[in-house]
């Protein structure tokens, strides 16, 4: 999943290692350690079979992903063959132990649940990221807030603002966009229904073990079975397709501002050209956008497997592990290349009072109430 040539340029790499192979296998192995430990705790499974469990998954720990990545091929997902291998490794430490392996679970139940691991480590990254991004751009509107430069509509000047204001904005969206993501990661729960989502496997402490699986994994509980109720799904989807959009836009502004024409701010690293050694490319704010364009097609994949069929879906559910991977490297992308891009930033306020210039019918506006508005959205910023 990691990309080696693209991943730093791109941002991508900021979570790479929270997603990549490895990561996932340990994922889908905490889940299965988890739910044998907590099956223990509830009666359905006895201590001494689950400490053995326990051993059998440091055994399997070293599996080789191109091994199980083949293995997967015949079932149709990693679980079963994980599966299968720690049930032997379990059984060659304490016979009868492999009782104690994926009690009552189904391969979607640790598939999902492994998937709600890695996405919120991978996520609360992209938070701290857009947080960053979000100060720094209260930074640029405390610094800036009375420097008047030119409002923009419909690509021409329109009336003064001040450049506090533009950043001010850009706050706003980020602020909104973190908050917002934070609130569907804390909100991401375990799953466990077992083969047809009815809990009857590990009958009757089904309920009690999946509370106690989402409590010792840090998972949100999840109340019924979820397999093909997948609105968590679409609703992280958006979360993070309006977080790559948040950042489009200050990145947006950020490229357009730094056009030669208008020279209003810089990026503080020089943007190299192979052929032009003149230019200063914003390559941090050009990379942010390259991130952020193909996050909205991937929402759209996430939100149409929204329809999954009777109790297991078959292709819907199967579409979103890679799908939703890759939405959430190219939002730490955006988000992790707009840092860089906002906190080196330059304003350039002599350049923006001559732009104004240009446009003289509108200097009789002043900008007092821009840079009373800027006072507004920093006292009213969320902790």
């Amino acid at each position: 999943m990691a990309n080696t040539l693209f991943g730093p340029l791109s941002g991508t790499d900021r979570v790479d290692g929270l997603l990549d192979d490895g990561a996932w296998i340990a994922a889908l192995l905490e889940v299965e350690l988890a739910l044998s430990a907590v099956a223990a705790e509830q009666g359905a499974v006895t201590e001494h079979d689950a400490d053995a469990v326990e051993r059998a998954v440091a055994a399997v720990a070293g599996v080789d992903p191109h091994a199980l990545a083949a293995e997967s091929v015949e079932g149709g997902n990693p679980v079963i063959p994980l599966v299968k291998r720690l049930k032997a490794a379990a059984a060659r430490i304490q016979p009868g132990a492999e009782r104690a392996v994926h009690p009552g679970a189904t391969s979607q139940d640790v598939m999902d649940t492994a998937l709600m691991l890695l996405t919120r480590r991978a996520g609360h990254r992209v938070v701290a990221d857009l947080t960053a991004c979000a100060d720094a751009a209260a930074a640029l509107a405390a610094t800036h807030r009375d420097t008047p430069c030119a409002a923009r509509t419909l690509g021409q000047q329109a009336l003064p603002t001040t450049f506090g204001l533009v950043a001010a904005t850009w706050c706003t969206g980020l602020d909104r966009a973190r908050t917002g993501l934070d609130r569907v990661l804390t909100a991401l729960p375990v799953s466990y229904g077992g083969a047809a989502g009815t809990l009857a496997a590990v009958h009757p402490f089904g309920p009690a073990v999946a509370d106690a699986l989402a409590a010792r994994l840090g998972l949100a509980p999840q109340g019924v079975p979820w397999h093909t109720e997948r609105s968590r799904i679409g609703e992280l989807a958006g979360a993070l397709g309006v977080a790559a959009g948040a950042c489009a836009k200050p990145a947006g502004d950020v490229v357009l501002l730094s056009a030669t024409e208008l020279g209003e701010v810089s990026e503080s690293a020089p943007g190299d050209s192979s052929s032009m050694p003149h230019k200063r490319n914003p390559a941090a704010a050009v990379t942010a956008r390259g991130a952020a364009k193909r996050a909205p097609g991937l929402v759209a994949t996430l939100l149409a497997g929204a329809e999954q069929e009777f109790q297991r879906a078959a292709g819907a559910w199967h579409a979103e592990w890679e799908t939703l991977v890759a939405l959430l490297r190219v939002t730490a992308g955006a988000a992790a290349r707009l840092r860089v891009s906002l906190e080196g930033l330059q304003v350039h306020p002599e350049a923006m009072a001559r732009n104004l210039d240009l446009a003289a019918g509108a200097q009789g506006h002043g900008t007092g109430h821009a840079a009373d508005l800027v006072d507004t959205v920093l006292a009213g910023r969320p902790t």
